[in-house]
């Protein structure tokens, strides 16, 4: 048996993880002892590697323990927790491919910033040159300067 510093250390989790996940009925195998101190067997330190593997791929808590939940009940559940998967697949995806987006406009980034320290290109990234550049990159707007009466 593990004591909660004991199990962090062996799922590489932090012990307010632990307790949290415990907490939140995550890890149903958990057990207290005399003086109500959690303790975790082998089973309850699969369960915490399992909701740790959910949690780094961006699983909510609230469909983990749902996915918990499931287990629990047994193999007549395997389709429920292959939706559950299927589900946090597809909304993985979606964020991988925004992931992209976002790594693709920093290399453009990145390269006019080259540009600017090679002085090929002027300062175009400051807003508070804006006003004085006809330029324009394609990520950004630039609206006409506003006459004063």
């Amino acid at each position: 048996m593990h004591t909660v510093k004991e199990a962090a250390l062996i799922t590489g989790l932090t012990e307010h993880a632990v307790r949290f996940y415990t907490d939140k009925g995550l890890v149903p195998s958990v057990q207290r002892n005399q003086n109500n101190i959690r303790m975790f067997d082998e089973e309850s330190i699969n369960w915490l590697h399992g909701v740790k593997c959910l949690k780094q791929s961006g699983m909510p808590i609230e469909v983990i323990k749902m996915y918990v939940d499931l287990c629990l009940e047994g193999d007549s559940t395997i389709p429920q927790r292959w939706a559950i998967m299927m589900e946090h697949k597809e909304a993985a995806l979606v964020k991988l491919e925004e992931a992209k987006q976002h790594v693709a406009h920093l290399e453009q980034k990145t390269a006019l910033y080259q540009a600017i320290l090679e002085q090929r290109s002027p300062d175009t990234t400051n807003p508070g040159n804006w006003d004085k550049i006809q330029h324009m990159h394609c990520d950004v707007f630039y609206s006409p300067p506003v006459q004063k009466a």
